[in-house]
């Protein structure tokens, strides 16, 4: 690995985007639930989600895109603070 590469490696990352068969939020049962007072703005929940369905706004907050969240709760078991938990999802 040459210098420029080791200060900017190349990381396969994904996109969420729409399939032929729409959105895959509707597969999930349970979903996070985000309490933005107990965060430390980690970004352990958005390297963990393997949908990339997890973004974070201006203050560095995560942001769930629940039109892509599959529900497979990696973030929240993930989430040193305990500030994602996992709640039903209303139908």
């Amino acid at each position: 690995m040459n210098e420029t590469e080791m200060k900017d490696p190349k990381l396969p990352v994904s996109y969420p985007t729409e399939g032929s068969a729409g959105t895959t939020g509707d597969w999930r049962t349970s979903e996070p639930k985000f309490n933005r007072e107990k965060c430390n703005r980690c970004g352990r929940c958005w390297l963990s989600c393997p949908e990339m369905a997890i973004s974070h706004d201006t203050d560095d907050y995560p942001v769930i895109d629940y039109r892509y969240c599959k529900g497979c709760l990696v973030c929240v078991y993930e989430c040193p603070k305990e500030a994602l938990t996992e709640v039903p999802t209303e139908k």
